[in-house]
């Protein structure tokens, strides 16, 4: 969808003009990834706190990536615009030692190009037993979410929290590292990542993380299911690709374009789980991957909403992903979800946030939220991740058809002042479903731009 405000102050001459004399808002066109792309569009500026333990292990990835590291410090001159800056502050224990963070970022953010990045890491809070540490480590989320709204020309800013026995282990920080370095999360900010331990296999081909993994995901019809598609596709995926019998002529297309496999069925459907299933075994493979993207809204104020408006939306919504899961997670079930396997939803910032006349959907969505904090731990001894994204306002039909005034504030009520693409979510998700990203679950990443709803 054209958002014709951003060409208009960006593009025309009278509307920049204008824009600039009002000072009103020019949103940057955001960088995204291309096939081949570089990590990072300049240097990383790389420094931290005391030892910084960390540091050593992210130069060493950001090196590997074919990217670049140069020192940073508060008398550190920069001859190039910066493409990243990467603070380590996991030996951070007093609030003292946060000025560090301040005098040595504040001036590289100053030299940050367009689409830039900041990456702060630091020690997960919960694991700290002294009050002030904890205190230090969780004012980084503070501090990260500030910087995210005060960044310029598309850059972002967000935490990864690296729990302590983790922080010895690059492959288990590589790949969370270079997602939010990359293009890849062009609209993602503001947003705190925990990093656990955990078993991550070799990644020999980082571009192309998905190769010989098998890959369902519902809803892929069209929109953003059918961006998510395209991403996995491209990342090496092998994919079955499921929508409703009425989608059957979009669906394939989408999967004749991509090579991959079309199953028209209906999610809430109680033999779902078995058809996917037996729909993968077909292949000869166990999954790898499922993602259940698969939505619908039937929106009403609360008070008018009736009993078929409320059901069918927690019916597809979250309900048939329960179904799904029980029969996929069956170990005796061909076709199945493989021990390291991940499980990926999608929920909304509608369920973080509310939205009003969807009090049904904010349901279903904060239930997605639920369900993945404590499937993950209920799987973690299979290995098994559970994370889900939570989008914004995403640029699709269903966004065409808001009213313009609300579809503007919509879309300029976030830190990146525009509304996001549907590829932001599939890249979100793409992430997740990675092998590099094991040590990462019960997450919900917001695919939200830093948007104030929720905030």
């Amino acid at each position: 969808m054209t958002d014709t405000y951003s060409n208009l102050v960006n593009t025309n001459p009278v509307g920049k003009k204008i824009a600039t004399q009002l000072g009103l808002p020019r949103p940057t066109r955001l960088r995204r990834y291309e096939e081949g792309q570089d990590l990072l569009s300049g240097p990383a500026a790389v420094a931290g706190i005391g030892d910084a333990p960390v540091a050593g292990w992210a130069t060493g990835i950001i090196k590997a990536s074919g990217g670049d590291v140069v020192p940073a410090s508060p008398e550190a001159s920069y001859d190039k615009k910066l493409g990243a800056i990467v603070f380590d502050a996991t030996a951070a224990r007093t609030l003292d030692q946060l000025d560090e963070l301040r005098a040595t970022v504040g001036p590289a953010i100053k030299k940050l190009g367009s689409s830039a990045r900041l990456v702060v890491i630091g020690t997960t809070p919960a694991e700290l037993q002294d009050a002030e540490a904890a205190a230090t480590q969780q004012a980084l989320e503070g501090i990260t979410r500030s910087i995210g709204k005060e960044m310029l020309r598309g850059s972002t800013a967000n935490l990864l929290w690296v729990d302590q026995d983790a922080q010895g282990d690059s492959s288990v920080l590589a790949a969370p590292l270079r997602f939010l370095l990359s293009a890849r999360s062009a609209y993602v900010s503001g947003q705190p990542v925990r990093v656990r331990a955990a078993d991550v296999p070799d990644a020999t081909d980082w571009r192309h993380p998905l190769a010989g993994r098998v890959a369902v995901i519902t809803g892929a019809a069209r929109g953003i299911g059918a961006e998510i598609a395209k991403v996995f596709a491209r990342a090496g995926a092998t994919l079955v690709l499921v929508d409703i019998p009425a989608a059957g002529d979009s669906l394939s297309k989408v999967a004749n374009d991509l090579g991959a496999t079309a199953l028209q069925l209906d999610v809430t459907a109680e033999d779902a789980g078995a058809r996917i299933a037996e729909a993968v075994a077909r292949k000869g493979d166990k999954l790898h991957v499922m993602v259940h993207n698969a939505g619908i809204t039937r929106d009403k104020l609360f008070v008018n909403t009736d009993e078929n408006r409320w059901g069918s939306v927690l019916d597809v919504n979250l309900r048939s992903q329960f179904r799904i899961n029980k029969t996929l997670l069956d170990p005796s079930v061909k076709g199945g979800l493989a021990d390291g396997g991940r499980i990926i939803g999608v929920a909304s910032i509608s369920g973080i946030g509310g939205n009003r006349g969807q009090s049904n959907y904010a349901a279903s969505k904060a239930g997605v939220i639920g369900m993945v904090r404590q499937l993950s731990q209920n799987l973690a001894d299979r290995e098994i991740t559970v994370n889900a994204v939570a989008p914004g306002f995403i640029e699709t039909e269903m966004t065409a058809k808001i009213p313009f005034a609300t579809r503007e504030v919509g879309r300029r009520l976030n830190s990146l002042l525009q509304g996001g693409s549907p590829v932001d979510v599939g890249e979100a998700i793409a992430f997740f479903a990675e092998p590099g990203s094991a040590g990462v679950t019960g997450q919900v990443l917001r695919v939200c731009g830093q948007s104030q709803l929720g905030a």
